[in-house]
């Protein structure tokens, strides 16, 4: 009769507690994240920036580095977040396991769980970059990182992934045409998709509509690129018609992993955005077209559909950035990103509130509230389930 009983305990509390201590967390969950770039010396602290994030309902969030300052002040938001290698650190890591072991440790494992890291993107737009090194030491770097994750048994935890510029492919219209540059596509991009594809990572696109349209304003619609009304393309290849460029960036990505055999690849974008404000050259960057294409671009990722050629892949998307980046080189578009000011106020008005200096520090401590409340509300679930089952086994 015991062993009846504790068979019945064992079966109790594998139903109720297996799916607590077992949860397989995604990299992205939903459609929307940001990028939080921070090339600047008047944006608000981390904890602030957690605070908006929270207000704005933002759940995914990628930097491009691991700084502790803000990876401390993600703890306990429910945030999830992407860390950056930067680029500067691929030919050691390729070089060196061991580094790599501690860099994941010092940097990713030392703060979980509190802080959501998801995911771990090694370098940013290496392949078809001007140092050829780098190319080389890319494939390494991702594999010994990827290697420490598994050691450290975080690898289903923690995503690695590689984001890439359109600089990797020839062609990209229309759509169906595109592949990967010959110069990228054997030596260094397919030997890092098979990689990718064996350890379930998607395909990381930086894609700017933005850009695009800057390179060829006579042959490109304005409002194509803006999710606005307009003819569109049409793809003769596949019988596919395009409304907005985003959609048809992202199918000529698709495309080019079709053709080196990675067909059921997912593609998500790791950045996108439009500039509100240029040089006089940068005629279409003014906040206007920004908060069209933002706009836009949030309620294209709300309805959770896929593209023309993969329809049953949600479109995910990074927007790029939080902030005015201040200090970052190069044309006046480059430092009028961000959706909100450095006072934490909003640039334009896309349905997001910004931060509010009164009621900000309150707005911070009921994040840690929730995360009291929330756990005292699994106590109170949990108690009844541990008493039964005691009762069970005792019987």
């Amino acid at each position: 009769m015991r062993m009846k009983s504790f068979c019945v305990f064992v079966q109790v509390f594998l139903v109720f507690f297996s799916p607590i201590v077992s949860v397989t967390v995604q990299a992205f969950t939903g459609a929307y994240g940001i990028n939080y770039g921070r090339i600047a010396d008047n944006i608000p602290s981390p904890e602030k920036v957690a605070t908006l994030l929270r207000a704005a309902k933002i759940k995914n969030v990628r930097i491009y580095d691991a700084d502790h300052s803000v990876l401390k002040a993600f703890s306990g938001t429910g945030l999830d977040l992407v860390v950056g290698l930067p680029n500067g650190y691929l030919k050691d890591m390729s070089a060196n396991q061991d580094h790599a072991m501690d860099w994941v440790k010092e940097n990713v494992q030392a703060f979980l769980p509190d802080t959501h890291i998801r995911g771990i993107a090694v370098g940013n737009e290496v392949l078809g970059g001007g140092d050829l090194e780098l190319w080389a030491a890319l494939l390494g770097a991702v594999k010994n990182i990827y290697n420490a994750t598994k050691t450290l048994k975080l690898d289903d935890v923690v995503q690695i992934t590689t984001a890439h510029s359109q600089a990797v492919f020839s062609n990209s219209y229309p759509p169906s045409s595109c592949i990967f540059r010959d110069n990228v596509k054997q030596q260094y991009m397919k030997p890092l998709l098979e990689f990718f594809s064996e350890i379930g990572s998607p395909f990381c696109l930086n894609a700017y509509p933005f850009l695009a349209y800057m390179s060829d304003p006579e042959n490109i619609d304005i409002n194509y690129a803006l999710f606005q009304k307009t003819q569109g393309i049409y793809d003769p290849k596949t019988d596919l018609h395009y409304d907005n460029m985003l959609d048809a960036q992202i199918d000529a990505a698709y495309s080019a992993l079709e053709d080196a055999g990675l067909k059921k690849m997912e593609v998500i974008i790791t950045e996108t955005g439009w500039a509100s404000r240029g040089d006089n050259s940068e005629a279409a960057a003014t906040t206007e077209n920004a908060r069209t294409y933002n706009y836009n671009l949030r309620k294209r990722l709300a309805k959770k559909k896929g593209t023309p050629l993969r329809p049953h892949f949600v479109v995910k998307a990074y927007v790029f950035a939080i902030f005015n980046e201040n200090l970052k080189p190069g044309p006046t578009s480059e430092r009028n990103f961000g959706l909100f000011k450095p006072d934490g106020t909003i640039s334009y008005d896309i349905g997001f509130h910004g931060l509010v200096s009164s009621s900000s520090d309150s707005l911070l401590s009921s994040v840690k509230d929730r995360r009291v409340q929330s756990w005292s509300r699994s106590q109170y679930f949990l108690l009844p389930i541990s008493a039964l089952a005691l009762l069970l086994f005792l019987r």
